[in-house]
C-alpha cells in the first residue's frame, strides 16, 4: 500500500465550498476498489490549509486503475475547480519508524499478557486436540513446535512483535499449510470450542470486549481456513499479515 497527500491552500474567498465538494468526490472513492481508506484534515493553526490523505492500494493503482476507472470522471469534476490551489501531490511509503503512544488502547496482545499468555493458550489447546476424536486426525503429523507457531501467529496479529513473519514467512506460508487439507465445518467448529476452552483454562481477560474480539478472530479464521481447505478453492494466496484489534479485519480479496 501507498498514501497519497494532496495539501491544499484556500484563498478565503474559495474555502465554503472545499469540503461540501470532497464530500461528492468522496463517493467516488468509496467506490473505487483501488481506494482503501481516505481522510481530509483542515489546519488548526492556518485554516486555510487542508491536507487530504488517500491510501491507495498501489501507486499503479491509483495512477493507472483509478484515474482510468469509471469513478475518477465523477471524482475530478466535483474537485475540478481546487486543482489550481494545490500545493503538493506525492505518493508515500511507510518506513519502520511506526507506534502508538501512551493515549491509544492496549493492543490485544498486550491485554491478553503477551507472547507468554498465547503460548500457554496454544500448549492447552493442542493438549485438548490431541485427545478429541474429531480433530486429532487433523493434526496426527503435527510438528512439535506446532503449538509455539500457532501461539507466534496469534500474538502478531493481535499487536505483538512480527515474530512468525520473521520465523515462518508471514501469510503465505500459512496459508499454503492449510491447502487440501479438507477441513469440514463440523471440525472448524470444534477447534473454535476447544480454543474458548483452552482461553477459559488459562485465565486470558473475562472482560466482554476483549473476548467479543478474540471470539471474533477465531471465527474469521476459522472460516477463511475452512475456505482455503477446500479442493479447488479459489485462494488469496499473498496478502498483508491481518492486524486484529477492538474491532474486526477487513476481508481479503483477490
Amino acid at each position: 500500500m501507498v498514501t497519497e497527500y494532496i495539501r491544499y491552500r484556500l484563498p478565503a474567498e474559495r474555502e465554503g465550498g472545499f469540503v461540501a465538494a470532497y464530500e461528492r468526490a468522496a463517493e467516488a472513492l468509496r467506490a473505487a476498489p483501488e481506494c482503501v481508506d481516505f481522510e481530509l484534515s483542515r489546519c488548526a493553526e492556518e485554516p486555510a490549509c487542508f491536507i487530504l490523505r488517500i491510501t491507495w492500494t498501489s501507486v499503479e493503482a491509483h495512477l493507472q486503475g483509478f484515474r482510468g476507472g469509471p469513478v475518477f470522471g465523477a471524482f475530478f469534476q466535483a474537485i475540478r475547480p481546487y486543482v489550481a490551489d494545490i500545493e503538493e501531490m506525492r505518493h508515500y511509503e511507510a518506513t519502520t519508524v511506526r507506534g502508538v503512544g501512551g493515549a491509544a488502547p492496549p493492543s490485544l496482545y498486550d491485554w491478553a499478557g503477551g507472547t507468554e499468555a498465547f503460548v500457554k493458550l496454544c500448549d492447552a489447546f493442542y493438549r485438548l486436540v490431541k485427545a478429541d476424536e474429531l480433530l486429532s486426525p487433523l493434526f496426527e503429523s503435527m510438528d512439535a513446535d506446532h503449538a509455539r507457531y500457532v501461539a507466534l501467529w496469534i500474538a502478531e496479529v493481535f499487536g505483538g512483535p512480527p515474530a512468525y513473519s520473521e520465523q515462518r514467512g508471514g501469510y503465505g506460508p500459512m496459508v499454503e499449510r492449510h491447502l487440501g487439507r479438507g477441513i469440514t465445518e463440523p471440525q472448524r467448529r470444534r477447534w473454535v470450542n476447544l480454543m474458548m476452552d483452552a482461553a477459559d483454562e488459562v485465565g486470558l481477560p473475562q472482560d466482554p470486549e476483549f473476548r467479543a474480539a478474540f471470539a471474533s478472530y477465531l471465527e474469521w479464521g476459522t472460516r477463511l481456513a475452512l475456505h482455503n481447505s477446500q479442493p479447488g478453492a479459489d485462494v488469496v494466496r499473498s496478502a498483508p499479515m491481518p492486524k486484529w484489534g477492538w474491532g474486526v479485519a477487513p476481508p481479503y480479496q483477490g
